[in-house]
């Protein structure tokens, strides 16, 4: 039986506390229908038997204080409230306790935001993490020896698991389930809470907006010039000479200031640009393509595909409501 410690944490988002408990134990019931004994052994964790959440709105009543848990083999750290460096400071106390348990075997998963609180352990330096879309830029500042993968719903690496954005933490406990019992117990889990299993990507929820947080003027007015030209055909010799930088020290910085090469960026603009056409207007794929620069009927798609995991034709099906109608 594994032994399942949900972290407790100040400022935490409590569906991200509920969900696990109610997806575990389910499991657990599933498994009594078998006749077999259950997979998990589920306690609710922290440093006091009261935490606080949404600024003392209301309290969760831990099972076990962290002093107690001498061993467990999975531990789950839920999301955070948006005031990122408030919950860290909040909660900086349980890291030891992670890190002490992950050195003694322990597992650990992140959920969205949670994976700010895993970073601050170290225990991802040098691995890779995934974590909500709106937030990448402030985890890469913070983080810069972790590798984000941008777009990923789940990521794997020797015991520490990390999951996307909001809902998506549910593609997560999945991953789990089926690791810890078997596919057919994760098929069951997916369809009695209806989630859609061996999902990948949030890149089609995912809104782009460049990374303008630093201190290259230059750059950040190429920035601007790229968004305010959505229409052009941009290279990234022209902004380099209209911004009076060598091609290849402007690449160097762009990329420094953004975390996007310069034609990352033109294309993240534009593809951005025509999600909103294909979300808010009747103009047919062609007339999208044209408005946001593009020429090639191919590489428009290809482009559109890369960025949001879905053709331009199955973007607008899924999210322009006359479309879907």
């Amino acid at each position: 039986m594994k032994h399942i410690s949900i972290l407790i944490l100040q400022e935490a988002v409590p569906a991200s506390i509920v969900d696990p408990r109610y997806m575990f134990s389910a499991v657990n019931e599933f498994l009594a229908e078998r006749g077999q004994p259950p997979a998990f052994q589920l306690q609710m964790v922290g440093l006091s038997r009261e935490v606080p959440l949404n600024n003392g709105v209301f309290y969760v009543r831990t099972d076990a204080l962290l002093k107690d848990v001498k061993k467990t083999d999975l531990i789950i750290i839920p999301a955070l409230s948006a005031n990122i460096e408030e919950a860290l400071s909040l909660n900086k106390k349980v890291i030891p306790w992670i890190v002490k348990q992950h050195q003694a075997g322990a597992e650990v998963a992140s959920l969205c935001v949670g994976a700010f609180l895993l970073a601050e352990t170290g225990l991802l330096n040098g691995k890779k993490c995934s974590t909500h879309w709106l937030f990448a830029d402030r985890f890469r500042s913070r983080f810069p020896e972790v590798t984000l993968t941008d777009g990923s719903i789940i990521t794997e690496e020797q015991g520490l698991y990390s999951s996307g954005g909001a809902s998506s933490y549910w593609n997560l406990l999945l991953h789990l389930i089926e690791k810890f019992t078997d596919r057919q117990m994760a098929i069951r889990a997916s369809k009695f809470f209806a989630i859609e299993i061996d999902r990948k990507s949030q890149s089609p929820f995912a809104m782009f907006n460049g990374q303008k947080k630093h201190e290259d003027e230059p750059i950040r007015k190429a920035q601007e010039f790229i968004e305010t030209n959505v229409t052009e055909r941009i290279s990234v010799e022209e902004l380099a000479t209209r911004f009076a930088i060598g091609r290849r020290h402007f690449e160097r910085r762009f990329k420094k200031a953004t975390n996007n090469t310069p034609v990352e960026y033109i294309q993240r603009v534009k593809i951005e640009a025509a999600k909103k056409h294909l979300e808010n207007t009747r103009k047919n794929i062609n007339e999208v393509m044209y408005e946001v620069g593009y020429t090639d009927t191919k590489a428009f798609r290809t482009v559109f595909k890369k960025i949001t995991g879905l053709s331009p034709i199955e973007y607008k099906n899924k999210y322009n409501k006359e479309a879907v109608v």
